[in-house]
C-alpha cells in the first residue's frame, strides 16, 4: 500500500507508479508455473551422488519439464502435459516407474499408475501391471474409453492392447541396481520412494495430475500403493489445484492426502503451500508417515514439501528455464 504524504505530487509521478505497479504485476504474471514435477522423494541425496548421476536425474527431469511445457505453449491439455512429462520419466531407468521400476519379492515388476481431469473430474488408473510399457498412458486410456475408474493386473493389460498400447515383456523394467537392491533385502520390504509424478495448469486454466510407480521393492501378496488411487496419490480439481504424491503409500492412503490437501484448499481458503506443509509436515509425520507431494494450484502457485531425506524435484513457467531441485 503506497501513502501518499505530499497532496503535491505531481501527476506524471503518480502516473509513473501507476506504470511500476501494472508493470510488477504483468511480471508477476507471466511467473505462474504451468506445470511442477517430482521424481520421488526418499533417501537419495546430492551428498551421495556423483557429479554425473547428480547431472543425468537434472537433464531428465529438465527434459520432462520442457516436454509438457511445451505442449501447453502450443495450445494443448493440462492433461496431455502431464502424460508427456510422465511417459518421459518412465523411459528412464533413473526413476521408480517404468523402465526403472522395482522389483517384487517374487522377483518381477510391477506398475501403478494414475491420472485425474481437474476440469471434468474424471480419472483412471491402473494397478499390478506387467507389460504396458507406459502405465500412465493406460491410465489416460482407462478414463477416456472406459466406464471405470481403476483397472488391475490382467485385465487391465488386456484393456491396454485393445487400445493399441505399447506392451514389453518384463524383463524390459531389468536395472541391475534394482535387481541388487531386490536380492540383498529379501527380508523386508524396501520402502524405495522414486515414484514420479506431474501437475499441470494449461492456458485456459485447466488442471490436471498424474502418478506413476513401481511400488515398493519386495512387496508381496499383491501390494498397491497410493499411487493408482483418486484421492490418496493423486487429486485435480478446476480453479482449487492438483496433487501428486509420492512416499510411504499406507500412510498416503489413511490420510487420502492428496484429496486432503484440496479439501483445505477449497472449504478452509488456505493457500496450497500451507495446506501441503501442514499434511506433509504435521499431521502425516506425527504418524510415522514419510514422503512428500507436489501441487500447483489454480493461480500457479507451486508447492513441494518433503519430509524425508531428500525429494527430487522443479518446475518451470510459459517462458522460463526449468528450475531443478534434488534435495
Amino acid at each position: 500500500m503506497f501513502y501518499i504524504y505530499d497532496m503535491r505530487m505531481s501527476t506524471s509521478i503518480i502516473f509513473f507508479l501507476l506504470i511500476t505497479l501494472s508493470s510488477c504485476d504483468s511480471a508477476q504474471d507471466n511467473q505462474k508455473a504451468v506445470l511442477v514435477i517430482h521424481g520421488g522423494a526418499g533417501s537419495l541425496s546430492t551428498d551421495r551422488m556423483s557429479d554425473s548421476l547428480e547431472q543425468a536425474y537434472r537433464n531428465k527431469l529438465s527434459e520432462a519439464l520442457i516436454a509438457g511445457r511445451n505442449q501447453i505453449a502450443s495450445g494443448g491439455s493440462s492433461l496431455e502435459a502431464v502424460q508427456k512429462a510422465i511417459t518421459i520419466m518412465e523411459d528412464s531407468p533413473l526413476f521408480n516407474s517404468g523402465k526403472g521400476a522395482v522389483f517384487t519379492y517374487e522377483g518381477i515388476n510391477e506398475l501403478d499408475a494414475s491420472i485425474m481431469d481437474g476440469k471434468t473430474g474424471m480419472a483412471g488408473a491402473v494397478s499390478g501391471v506387467t507389460s504396458i510399457k507406459n502405465p500412465i498412458q493406460a491410465a489416460v486410456a482407462v478414463m477416456q474409453h472406459s466406464p471405470h475408474v481403476m483397472l488391475s493386473g490382467k485385465g487391465a493389460e488386456s484393456f491396454a492392447i485393445s487400445r493399441n498400447l505399447d506392451t514389453v515383456p518384463n524383463r524390459y523394467f531389468y536395472t541391475e541396481i534394482n535387481y541388487q537392491r531386490h536380492i540383498q533385502n529379501k527380508s523386508y520390504a524396501d520402502e524405495k520412494y522414486g515414484t514420479v509424478g506431474a501437475v499441470a495448469l494449461d492456458l485456459e486454466g485447466n488442471i490436471s495430475a498424474g502418478t506413476s510407480t513401481g511400488g515398493m521393492t519386495n512387496k508381496r501378496y499383491g501390494r498397491i500403493g497410493d499411487s493408482p488411487i483418486i484421492g490418496a496419490g493423486t487429486y485435480a480439481e478446476n480453479n482449487v489445484g492438483g496433487i501428486s504424491a509420492t512416499g510411504h503409500g499406507e500412510f498416503f492412503i489413511r490420510n487420502v492426502v492428496a484429496y486432503d490437501i484440496i479439501a483445505r484448499v477449497k472449504y478452509q481458503n488456505q493457500k496450497i503451500a500451507k495446506a501441503a506443509n501442514d499434511v506433509i509436515h504435521t499431521k502425516l509425520k506425527s504418524m510415522g508417515g514419510a514422503g512428500g507431494v507436489i501441487g500447483l494450484s489454480a493461480q500457479g502457485s507451486v508447492t513441494m514439501p518433503f519430509n524425508t531425506e531428500a525429494m527430487s524435484r522443479g518446475y518451470i513457467t510459459l517462458t522460463g528455464d526449468p528450475v531443478i531441485m534434488i534435495d
